[in-house]
């Protein structure tokens, strides 16, 4: 099977070729097209804002004690709130029906949806998807999480093209991260290790960079002496984690001496919390009574220049646009351009230019699988529905495998074909792309018959929307599969007119169940 180069980097670096997005690239050129992606302009985002006023999403609830009942459409309200607005949501003893509690992560997630189907910063959609999986947090499992997500989201796309060491701040002093990864409760004395245990696996060495099953002394580390140790083991994760300590939010909590912290949910540091003894943390000493916030800064240096971040980070962008198994030469090549750019504050724009700019990104058609979430924007985007953003269809999409901001553990969503192809995950793709066909959940319709001027058979039309969809001819087999499916004849015409819409949309959602679709 084979695809054109500029449809299979729209596949990777967008969500999806759209007929917009295709002409303008054989406008311009690829490489310019990757140059435009790679400097989104903030003044160009007019329509962006407009259709993000204009998304209205239903919230209905029973009267209950102490408020009325509700059923409406609600613009976003939540999306550029500050934290400390959205916090009374977690507070239990106030007053306040379930669906309110639950907006923040719902208006994300209809945003970030939204945003991958019309955005005109193709690019920067695909790479905010991605460092939400890699700095993941679950917004659906803990109210506290929930209502700092839309700033957390501001965070993820602030920094999605720029310096990794800042972006390494930014994230630990988020108050979704810190309540997420438990050290808004660390203290000197009882550290908690699960924040920095995954800013070493998760974050930023990765779990091939885990030497503990060899070495459970730091000196006996290859390189350690010499101050370059090879990996981590435990001993730098406990360190990092009083290194952390201190590194909090303010919920409200118990200073002593009848001193409280205020409730606004922002970051803060309590110097009383943080353990100021001398640590050692990658073969680096780190001396006492440091300055605040200095000690976790200094982790936050270390990994970010460790060759291994280099690698583990570089593989991964390699992974999500090209490849389960990117080439060691891809990798090895992003890895140079990270590790000589490493203290710009374009750092990961140098990154993934070269990425994109690789001769990997225009072969090897069908090295992924498309996740839901790509499968419903790159749908809408191919098939051209001007689609909007419903409740419905946000639950389709929780149900499919991907919940956004809502998979349990820190790892992210999996970014392999084995996980997306499963027969549940299967039929779940099938309900989201009929779905949206049929309008399902108001999404919005489209008139595939009010592009066709003439009579045309079942099968005609069948090769005529496949092509359109996926940029590959269908062949015979694809052909009598669908028509099967749809119980239609060959030869069974067509006519011209809105009648016959039905059916041409339900050609589309075929021809978007093919492998040609589903594959990038």
């Amino acid at each position: 099977m084979t695809i054109s180069p500029e449809r299979l980097m729209l596949n990777r670096l967008a969500f999806g070729a759209s007929p917009g997005d295709l002409a303008q690239m054989h406008l311009v050129g690829a490489e310019r097209w990757i140059e435009q992606q790679l400097a989104p302009d903030p003044g160009d985002e007019a329509e962006m804002v407009q259709r993000l006023a204009a998304m209205g999403l239903h919230i209905k609830y029973d009267a209950g004690d102490g408020f009325g009942a509700v059923d409406e459409m609600r613009p976003p309200q939540c999306l550029d709130r500050d934290v400390a607005e959205l916090w009374p949501l977690t507070d239990a003893k106030r007053k306040i029906a379930g669906p309110e509690r639950q907006r923040p992560r719902q208006e994300v997630a209809a945003a970030t949806l939204l945003r991958a189907i019309h955005s005109r910063w193709q690019l920067r959609e695909v790479l905010v998807d991605f460092w939400h999986n890699h700095f993941n947090v679950n917004a659906a499992g803990d109210q506290a999480v929930n209502v700092a997500l839309p700033a957390y989201d501001r965070v993820i796309r602030s920094h999605a093209l720029g310096n990794f060491r800042e972006f390494l701040e930014a994230v630990a002093t988020s108050p979704a991260m810190l309540v997420y990864l438990n050290n808004r409760s660390s203290r000197a004395g009882s550290a908690n290790e699960n924040y920095g245990r995954e800013l070493f696996e998760l974050h930023s060495l990765g779990r091939d960079a885990y030497l503990n099953d060899l070495y459970n002394r730091w000196r006996d580390v290859p390189g350690a002496l010499k101050g370059s140790p090879a990996g981590y083991i435990d001993q730098d994760v406990y360190e990092a984690a009083r290194a952390f300590t201190g590194w909090t939010i303010e919920d409200g909590a118990g200073l002593g001496g009848g001193k409280t912290l205020p409730a606004t949910g922002r970051f803060t540091y309590v110097e009383a919390w943080h353990d100021n003894y001398q640590k050692r943390v990658l073969a680096t000493d780190f001396d006492p009574f440091q300055p605040p916030l200095a000690d976790g800064r200094k982790v936050l240096d270390l990994i970010a220049a460790h060759p291994a971040t280099a690698r583990f980070v570089c593989t991964k962008l390699c992974r999500r646009l090209v490849s389960d198994t990117p080439s060691d030469a891809l990798v090895t090549a992003a890895t140079q351009v990270w590790t000589e750019n490493r203290k710009r504050p374009d750092q990961i724009k140098r990154v993934v230019r070269a990425i994109a700019h690789a001769p990997a990104m225009r072969e090897g058609f069908g090295a992924k699988v498309k996740r839901p979430l790509e499968l419903t924007a790159s749908y809408a985007r191919g098939a051209g529905i001007d689609a909007t953003v419903t409740v419905g269809l946000l639950n389709e999409l929780d149900g499919s495998g991907q919940k956004l901001f809502g998979w349990a553990a820190p790892t992210g969503h999996p970014d392999s074909m084995d996980y997306w192809l499963s027969s549940h995950v299967l039929r779940k793709r099938w309900t989201l792309v009929s779905g949206l066909s049929d309008n399902g959940w108001g999404t919005g319709s489209f008139s595939p018959a009010a592009r066709v001027a003439r009579p045309i058979t079942a099968a005609q039309a069948i090769a005529l929307w496949h092509g359109d969809l996926t940029g590959v001819e269908a062949d015979g087999r694809t052909i009598a599969a669908i028509l099967s499916g749809m119980q239609l004849a060959a030869q069974a015409p067509l006519m011209p007119g809105p009648a016959s819409d039905p059916v041409h949309r339900r050609i589309f959602a075929f021809c978007a169940m093919t492998p040609a679709f589903n594959l990038r």
